[in-house]
């Protein structure tokens, strides 16, 4: 099957997020969307430990050691950018001060679980971050995950297996290999990477993808 870079992916993403929105990057590959803002739109990008106004990743050789983002990416600032403290930083998380949460995954389920700060593998310590504030205070929560595991296990499942994040909080499931929104009745279909049939992706997924 056809799978998407994290580039592409990113920029999938960043397609979907309209013009003056407020919108946090949870680490890992979220990160990457400040890099792919559609021409003539303008979005305004949070990271939790105190920017407000990320621009895209610098050049190499170019980066400002004291800039980075929660994922510990350099990054750099764009026009009007402000830096405060974790305090302000989780007041406007919690105060439905940000518009969209993009956030990395474990496991999504079909009726919008979020599963990503702790598995049950003892190797990979469990990290909290500001995963359980954004899904309470943000209104909308996009996940950028890959479909499967490095095991070739499925992710998006009928429930969650490992502890949550938060219940029923997922709109849109952002993969490698497809772009699922999550409905009353389960996922449904939004559009397949190019390359791929819906027969494929739904071999490496647990729930059934509805068309």
């Amino acid at each position: 099957m056809k799978t998407l870079s994290d580039s592409e992916l990113a920029a999938r993403v960043a397609r979907d997020i309209p013009d003056g929105s407020y919108v946090n990057l949870g680490i890992g590959k979220p990160t990457h969307v400040s890099a792919h803002v559609p021409e003539g739109r303008e979005v305004i990008y949070h990271s939790e430990n105190g920017i407000l106004g990320i621009g895209p990743t610098p050049a190499p050789g170019t980066e400002d050691v004291e800039l980075i983002d929660a994922s510990k990416r350099y990054v750099t600032a764009a026009p009007g950018a402000a830096y405060f403290e974790h305090a302000d930083s989780f007041a406007m998380m919690r105060g439905g001060h940000i518009d969209i949460a993009v956030l990395g995954a474990y496991q999504v389920a079909e009726n919008g679980d979020l599963a990503n700060w702790a598995t049950l593998d003892e190797k990979f310590p469990p990290a909290v971050g500001g995963a359980m504030d954004l899904v309470v205070g943000v209104p909308k929560i996009l996940v950028m995950m890959r479909h499967v595991d490095r095991d070739g296990g499925p992710k998006i499942l009928k429930r969650c297996t490992y502890p949550l994040t938060g219940l029923g909080v997922v709109s849109r499931v952002y993969t490698d290999l497809a772009v699922l929104d999550v409905t009353p009745d389960g996922f449904r279909l939004v559009e397949l990477a190019p390359g791929n049939t819906l027969q494929e992706v739904q071999a490496v997924t647990e729930a059934t993808i509805l068309t």
